[in-house]
Order: C-alpha cells, then sequence, then structure tokens
C-alpha cells in the first residue's frame, strides 16, 4: 500500500525529464565528453528527487532507446549505494514501487539492470522489510508467462549470488523462512524445458550448499536427484553448474555423495573431457577437491588409469590459449600496463612459522591446463608412485615425439614430470639423473615455452639436483643446470625470462653456501638481466638477487661482488619516485641485501635510511590529506620502508644507532604501531623489536607508550584475525624487557593476563605466537620476578610445555632464566617456616632443593643462592636434607639420564603448608621439564 501510495504522489518535471534523458544520451555516446557529463549529473544528484527520475526513465520511458534507460538504471545502482539510506522514505518506496513492474518489463536488459537494483536494495536494507518483493517474486516463480518467470529468477538469482543468508534469515512472526518458500520451486524448476531458468534455477541452489539451511539437508534427495537429471544437460552453463555442484558437495558435504560415488566419479570422469572447455574445467575440480576430502582414496584408484592420460591430454595448450600470444613476446618490447600483475607484499614476521612458497607453474591465467596439472600434483601425493606405470609410458611416448608440430605435446610432458616431482619422488629417484640429463638440452629447444616449462620442472628437482654435488657426476650435472638457466635468464623472450629467473631463485634456496664459489659469473647474469629486462620480470630479477642475498649471507659482503651489484641497483633507487610502484621490489631486494652484508651495508645506509623515513612520513601525511601530500595513500609503501628499515637495523646491529639517534624514527615508528592497517602494525612491531635488540636508548623516551600500545595487540577480542599482529608485539615486549628491566614493570600484570590464555589454550593458535608467549614470559619473569612469581601457579604447566618445544637459542636461555629465577621465591617461601612438622612436607621440600643443587652445575646453584638475604640462607642450611630421598633421585649430567620419583603432596599441611606443596608440585613439574628439554644450558 505505501508503495503504491508513492508511486502515486511522486510525478517527474517534464523539463528534468528531458534534461536528464539529454544527458544520460550524451553519456552513452562514444564521442561525447565524459568528464564534463559526470559533472551535470553530479550537479543534479543534489536534488532529492533525482533518483527518482531515474527510475522512472528505467520503468517507463518507453520511448527512449533502452541503452538510455540501461544507463539511467546503472546510474541509480550507484547511486544507492551511497544514499538510499539517507533518502527520504517516500522516496525510497517510489523507487522500489517502480522496479517491481520491470521484472516483467518485455526488455531483458531492463529486466537484468532491474534485478541488479533490486539486489543492491536487499544488500542495503534485507528482504523483510520489503514484503512485495518476495510477494512479487512468488507470484512472477508461479505464473506460466516467461517474462515474468525469467525477470523474477534473474533477480532472485542475484540475491541468491551476492547476500544468500538474507534469505535464510528467520522471519519474525512465521515459522518460514523465505528459502523455504522459493527452494521448492527451484528445484521445480529444474524441470523446465527453458534453459534459461534451469540454469538460474540451480545457479541459485548452489549458493546455499556452503550454508546448508535446513530445508536444503531435507531436500538433499530431491536436490541431487535433479542434479543427475540434469548431468546431460544440452546446456554447457547447466553441465558447468552440475560439476560446480559436485565440487561443493565433495568439499563440504562429502557423506551426501558417498552412496554415489562411483556414479559422480565416472560422471566427471566423462565431462572432464566436455566439447566445452569451462565444463571440462569445472569437471576437472573435482580430483584435486576429492583427494583434500575426507574420504577413502579407494574409491577413486580404479579410475586412475583412465584418469591420467585425460589429465596428461589436457595438460597440453589449447590452440585459442592466450599464452601462445604471449609466447612470442620479444623481451625488447617495453610492457604495456596492463601487463603488470598486482603484487603484494608480506608485513615483516618474527617466528618459526614459515609463510608458505608459492610455488605456482608459469601459466597465469587459471585454465584447464592448470587445472589438470594441479590435479596431477595432488594425485601424486596421495597416491605416489604406484601412479608411475599408468603415467609414464604416455610421458615417454610424447617426448619422443620430436616434430614441431607435436611440440605442445612434448611440453605437457615435461609440465607432467614436473608436477609429479613431489609426489613420486621415491619412484623416479633412481632415474633423476636421467631425467635431469633429458631436461638440461631442452632448456636450448627453439620453442620457448619448452624452455620456460624445463626451467620450471629443473627447479622442482632442486633439491636433487643439490644434493648430488657431492659427487663428481653429480657435480657436472650441478654445473650443467647452474649454467643452463643462467643462460635462460638472457633468453630474449619475456616468458622464458620468467621462468628461468623464478627456477634460478629455487635453485638459489636450495644451494645456499655452494653458489659462492660461483657468485662472480650469477651476480654477472642477474645484473646483466637487470639492464635488460622490461617492468614485469624486473621484479623478478629483485627477488632473485634478494634470494641469492638470503642463501649466501655474508658471502656476498666482498668488494668484487658489490661493485657489480650495488652500482646498478643504486641507480634504479635514485631514478624511482617515492610514489612509483616500481619501488616496492626494489626495497624488498634492498631488505635482503642489508641483512646479507651486515656492516657492509653502512657505506649505503644513510640515504635508504633516510628515504625510508620520508616515504612513511609522506604516506601518514597522504592518509589524511592526500592534496597536501601530493600521492594518494598505499600501505604498501609504509609496510615495505618499515620492513627495509628492520633489514637496516638487524644487518648494521648497534652501527644503526648513529642513524637513529638523529631523525625522528621513534615518533614514526609510534605512530605506525597505532595504525589501523594491521599490516602495518605487524612490521612496525617487527622493527620495534630490533631496535630493542641494538638502541634501546632511543626508545625510552616514549617506552610506556611504546609498551602500552604493544600490549594493546594482545589484549583484543580479534586476536585470531591479527594473530601476526600480536606475534610481532609480543615478541618485541619481550626484547624491551631484557634491555629496560624495571622499567617494563608497569605492563606486566596486563601482558601476563593475556600471555597466559594464549598457553593455556594454545590449540587452533599459531605455533610462533605461543613460542614467543612463552619466551616473553620468561623474560618477564627475569626481569620482575616479584611481580611474575606470585602468579605462577596459574600457568607453570602450560608454560613449560610451550618451553620444551622451543628451539634451542638466545632466546630460550632467556626464557629459562625467568623459570629459574622463581626459584629464588621459591626458596624465600621455604625458608618463611621455622619449623617444618610434617615428615612428608619435609622430604619434599629437600627432595626439590637437591635435585636442583644437583641440577644446577657451573655456578648456577650458587648465583641463585648470592641473589638471597643472608636470614635466608641461614634457614635454608637448617632444613636437614635426609639421606634417604637421594635414592629417589639420581642424576647423571654426562649421560643426560635420571630416575626420579616424584613424592605425593600431602593434603595435612594446614594453609602454609598448602602454598608450599603447590608451588612445589609445580616446581617438580618445571624441574622434569628442565631435564628433558633444557639440560644443554647447564
Amino acid at each position: 500500500m505505501a508503495a503504491a501510495a508513492a508511486a502515486a504522489t511522486w510525478q517527474p518535471q517534464e523539463g528534468g525529464f528531458k534534461e536528464i534523458c539529454g544527458l544520460l544520451e550524451q553519456q552513452i555516446s562514444p564521442s561525447s565528453d565524459k568528464s564534463q557529463i559526470w559533472q551535470q549529473l553530479q550537479h543534479y544528484s543534489q536534488f532529492p528527487d533525482f533518483n527518482n527520475y531515474l527510475a522512472f526513465i528505467l520503468a517507463r520511458a518507453e520511448g527512449k532507446p533502452v541503452e538510455v534507460r540501461q544507463a539511467a538504471g546503472l546510474l541509480l545502482k550507484n547511486n544507492l549505494k551511497t544514499a538510499f539510506k539517507s533518502m527520504p522514505p517516500i522516496n525510497q518506496e517510489y523507487i522500489k514501487a517502480e522496479l517491481l513492474p520491470c521484472l516483467g518489463a518485455s526488455d531483458r536488459q531492463i529486466r537484468s539492470t532491474s534485478g541488479t537494483i533490486i539486489s543492491v536494495l536487499v544488500q542495503l536494507g534485507g528482504v523483510l522489510g520489503w514484503p512485495e518483493l518476495l510477494h512479487t517474486l512468488v507470484k512472477c516463480l508461479d505464473s506460466t508467462d516467461l517474462t515474468h518467470m525469467e525477470g523474477a529468477m534473474d533477480a532472485l538469482s542475484k540475491i541468491c549470488e551476492d547476500i544468500p543468508q538474507v534469505l535464510d534469515a528467520e522471519n519474525p512472526g512465521s515459522s518460514e523462512r523465505p528459502i523455504d518458500v522459493f527452494l521448492p520451486r527451484l528445484l521445480q524448476l529444474f524441470q523446465s524445458p527453458h534453459a534459461t531458468l534451469r540454469k538460474l534455477a540451480l545457479g541459485s541452489v548452489n549458493q546455499y550448499i556452503m550454508l546448508m539451511p535446513p530445508v536444503l539437508y531435507m531436500s538433499m534427495d530431491s536436490y541431487l536427484q535433479g542434479l543427475f537429471v540434469l548431468a546431460n544437460d544440452p546446456s554447457s552453463e547447466v553441465r558447468k553448474l552440475v560439476c560446480s555442484a559436485f565440487v561443493q558437495l565433495i568439499e563440504v558435504r562429502p557423506s551426501f555423495l558417498e552412496p554415489h560415488l562411483r556414479n559422480v566419479i565416472e560422471y566427471m570422469l566423462q565431462v572432464n573431457n566436455d566439447p566445452d572447455d569451462e565444463v571440462s574445467l569445472e569437471a576437472c575440480e573435482f580430483w584435486s577437491a576429492y583427494c583434500e576430502a575426507p574420504l577413502p582414496p579407494e574409491n577413486l584408484r580404479a579410475f586412475l588409469p583412465r584418469l591420467i592420460p585425460v589429465l596428461l591430454t589436457n595438460m597440453a595448450y589449447a590452440e585459442d590459449d592466450e599464452s601462445l600470444l604471449d609466447a612470442e613476446e620479444d623481451g625488447s618490447l617495453p610492457d604495456r600496463d596492463q601487463d603488470l600483475k598486482p603484487r603484494f607484499h608480506s608485513s615483516r614476521f618474527h617466528g618459526s612459522d614459515d609463510a608458505e612458497d608459492d610455488d605456482d607453474d608459469i601459466v597465469n591465467i587459471w585454465n584447464l591446463r592448470k587445472c589438470s596439472a594441479a590435479a596431477l600434483d595432488i594425485i601424486s601425493n596421495v597416491f605416489g608412485d604406484e601412479i608411475l606405470p599408468t603415467l609414464m609410458p604416455f610421458v615417454q611416448a610424447k617426448l619422443s615425439k620430436l616434430d614441431d608440430e607435436s611440440w605442445k605435446e612434448r611440453e605437457a610432458a615435461v609440465l607432467a614430470l614436473g608436477a609429479i616431482a613431489e609426489g613420486c619422488i621415491n619412484g623416479l629417484y633412481p632415474h633423476l639423473s636421467d631425467i635431469v640429463a633429458f631436461l638440461i638440452p631442452l632448456l636450448d629447444d627453439k620453442f620457448p615455452l619448452i624452455r620456460s616449462i624445463s626451467c620450471w620442472t629443473l627447479s622442482r628437482f632442486s633439491k636433487f639436483i643439490v644434493q648430488g654435488i657431492g659427487h663428481p657426476e653429480g657435480h657436472e650435472q650441478f654445473e650443467k643446470v647452474l649454467t643452463g638457466l643462467l643462460r635462460r635468464i638472457l633468453d630474449n623472450n619475456k616468458r622464458v625470462q620468467e621462468a628461468a629467473c623464478s627456477a634460478f631463485a629455487t635453485l638459489e634456496e636450495e644451494a645456499a653456501d655452494e653458489l659462492g664459489p660461483r657468485l662472480e659469473i650469477i651476480l654477472q647474469h642477474l645484473m646483466c638481466a637487470f639492464g635488460k629486462y622490461q617492468r614485469r620480470n624486473l621484479r623478478i630479477v629483485y627477488d632473485a638477487i634478494g634470494t641469492l642475498a638470503d642463501a649466501v649471507g655474508g658471502e656476498l659482503n666482498q668488494p668484487k661482488y658489490l661493485e657489480i651489484l650495488m652500482p646498478p641497483l643504486i641507480a634504479k633507487w635514485q631514478q624511482l619516485s617515492n610514489s612509483d610502484k616500481d619501488l616496492f621490489p626494489l626495497l624488498e631486494c634492498f631488505t635482503s641485501i642489508a641483512q646479507a652484508l651486515g656492516s657492509g651495508f653502512a657505506q649505503f645506509s644513510q640515504p635508504v635510511f633516510q628515504r625510508c623515513l620520508d616515504i612513511i612520513h609522506t604516506q601518514q601525511l597522504a592518509k589524511v590529506d592526500p592534496a597536501t601530500a601530493g600521492v594518494q595513500f598505499d600501505k604498501e609503501f609504509v609496510v615495505c620502508s618499515l620492513d627495509l628499515l628492520s633489514g637496516l637495523t638487524e644487518g648494521l646491529g648497534s652501527g644503526i644507532e648513529s642513524l637513529v639517534s638523529q631523525s625522528n624514527l621513534r615518533d614514526l615508528l609510534l605512530q605506525c604501531c597505532m595504525d589501523d592497517g594491521s599490516d602495518i602494525r605487524q612490521s612496525a612491531f617487527a622493527l620495534l623489536g630490533d631496535l630493542a635488540r641494538v638502541c634501546p636508548i632511543h626508545l625510552r623516551p616514549r617506552l610506556a607508550e611504546f609498551l602500552e600500545v604493544s600490549a594493546k595487540q594482545l589484549n583484543t577480542p580479534k586476536l585470531k584475525e591479527t594473530i601476526s599482529v600480536a606475534n610481532n608485539a609480543c615478541w618485541a615486549i619481550g626484547e624491551l624487557a631484557i634491555k629496560v628491566n624495571q622499567e617494563i614493570s608497569p605492563v606486566v600484570m596486563t601482558v601476563i593476563s593475556c600471555l597466559v590464555p594464549i598457553l593455556q589454550h594454545a590449540e587452533g593458535l599459531n605455533k610462533s605466537l605461543i613460542e614467543n608467549s612463552a619466551i616473553t614470559l620468561g623474560r618477564l619473569a627475569s626481569v620482575c620476578p616479584e611481580l611474575v612469581s606470585p602468579h605462577m601457579e596459574h600457568f607453570m604447566q602450560a608454560w613449560c610445555i610451550a618451553l620444551a618445544m622451543i628451539r634451542d637459542d638466545i632466546e630460550k636461555e632467556d626464557a629459562f632464566r625467568g623459570a629459574l629465577s622463581s626459584l629464588v621465591f621459591l626458596c624465600r617461601a621455604i625458608a618463611s617456616w621455622h619449623e617444618i612438622r610434617s615428615e612428608e612436607l619435609h622430604n619434599d621440600v629437600s627432595q626439590v632443593l637437591l635435585g636442583y643443587k644437583q641440577m644446577l652445575k657451573n655456578g648456577a646453584w650458587e648465583q641463585c643462592m648470592s641473589a638471597l638475604e643472608p636470614p635466608v640462607k641461614e634457614r635454608l642450611s637448617k632444613i636437614q636434607i635426609v639421606l634417604c630421598i637421594i635414592s629417589l633421585f639420581i642424576f647423571d649430567l654426562r649421560t643426560k639420564k635420571s630416575r626420579f620419583a616424584f613424592p605425593r603432596c600431602s593434603t595435612r599441611f594446614g594453609v602454609q603448608g598448602l602454598a608450599i606443596a603447590s608451588h612445589l608440585g609445580l616446581f617438580l613439574f618445571l624441574f622434569y621439564i628442565l631435564q628433558f628439554a633444557a639440560m644443554d644450558f647447564f
């Protein structure tokens, strides 16, 4: 009623209608001045009823070209995204009322545009407040008019795709949810004679597989029966959606398919060869999804002899593959802007968890070829060597075809060898020397895509190639692979350059120190490529240089190498502006070089350090005032600059102090630590920890603020969403603690209250966060034992378990010092007794003290005792150590063997006795952990 009233109330003015239509006609004209027209339309948008005009033109201007009406609708859609909620209610109702009849418009473009706008309105306000929409959709779906059915189905499918959850929401006052009303109708449309309705209905239902509302769960048999009916639909779009449904079901609800698995696998195998590549691609996704699902591999094993040849066939380049056009691209031709893929820098992370390698093959677009290779890869990891008898004859047959017409088959065979390099390594191992020997000549093949895939496949065997260096044949093969890849790095083909550089970076990671004697020739080739490559591939050279620096470390710090490496990089550094995104990979490259060169980077450090500060300052200004800054804010500049400063700090060590002391880094860093971007905070806290290690004195003026903001990162309900930030902040607190000692005390209790729950509920949390939490707790206990010790009973067990998992290094030492410092407080508690009347408790106390004394060698026990006041030491000496307890504990430091009988703590000690017994139990546990996890420290 309200909508009808609104429609009847508002009427357009003839002059306004004509002016707006005129502007829209100009807007769609290819020769018009788009910016001027846009300004005029923005002027009109200031009028409250401008969007009413657009709705009127879309719905009622039948005398105008469809393109003009559609343009009005698209402009209306964009306006509503920002303005709908602030519009007068009467205008909102008018627009809604005009849209609903458009679902039955004779022109499909008008129906489609209206459906898009309706979906936007549902995103903004839901469906429960628009009952007329649900009523209209149901009425249209139940009609026999194809136009109305298609219009309603188009709008409904867009709602299901964009915001499926709104139809699965509870409806106050009704036991039915909207999806309960629509799902039976959608399933019925699976049998429609019209392909468009079948496609839209199936696509809509598929959107609910992940959500799995109760009505779909209860209707699963009907849904599966519908999928089986549509499996051989004449429409390729419908068959593609059937495949998509099976893939989603195998991913999230495999139990539904288990009774039908053989039939489903048979069908997917069939459509993996569908004439339509998009159907084949969707079917191919099934194999990887199946292998990752909690299903027995036996169901798939019987199909492998038929599946593997299909995958291998589909791994050959299709005739219309865009990569074939790019394959002949001359390396001397400048890149177009559209050739440059977006790049994303990973913020610095302090911890033991390594980021996953993006072991991507050289095809950039996801297609049937790449999907088939990925499927073969994961199948090889599940079934291992048992696929080789089926696969290898096909591979060998394709490789033996040497005529030019068969190059795509040879290329696919080389790709297959790379795909199975990990999963079938045991079966391939006896033949790897021959395989590598076969691949090396292919680096010089006449076809660039064979050269490029050979680079990638060789990189997949890098570990084996490097392991063979120890014997003469392996050493010779390594040299051939190394020189072959270096030769291809200087290829004139862009695709080959990209593949060779990426493959060489992989080889660098494996070879590491083995590259030392070959550094000069490697650097000469890389810097030659640096001068030769266009912008896109230049990024990969930066990565190869950075990986080389990481691999060889200080070996790079020699004048003859620096003379080759640094001048071209510095020239590029000076050439790029502070707002040029090509600076990102160069900043990353310099980070690795600075860490590798250490003090050797000092000669280059001042301008690099200052520029990083300038970039951060400019970007912080751009965030609040882009006009004054002269650039648009981009967090990547800040993150890359912070990480380079971390690299400088790590490389220069205390040598960076002179740079920090004369700069405003401290203030910029604090601002970054408080930034609302988690990536920026993550890198900022990494830098804070690095600076705390080498020059904490320059952080002291704002130490309290740094500590407060660091502690806040641990005390957030969104910890799992910002876990990397919390990890770095936790580590930074620990680094600050051991440098500023008692100055850390104001945040100790806050930090402990955050870290203890992390240790006690470690399941599902990042491994590094758990380790850093344990280390930081130990460091806090070391510098503020009087604050930490009274609370140790709450976290000692979880703390010790975490400490036992940490690798041996200086950070673990700090943590254990903190644990042992609490022994002082146990001794003081024991000394508070004038006389321990309980023989059992007396024996327990004596045993713990004797155990620690025997374990803490090389002056550690004496150091602990020296921290006690004389009266405390005197009282401890009066506690008689009964000889019989020695038989309970036999410990040999040399053999690191122990036999320890834990006493039972009595429950009859009184209040003081209970407190001591409680701490004794915890320290016995700590004692046990110390024996088996940290013995190398004593």
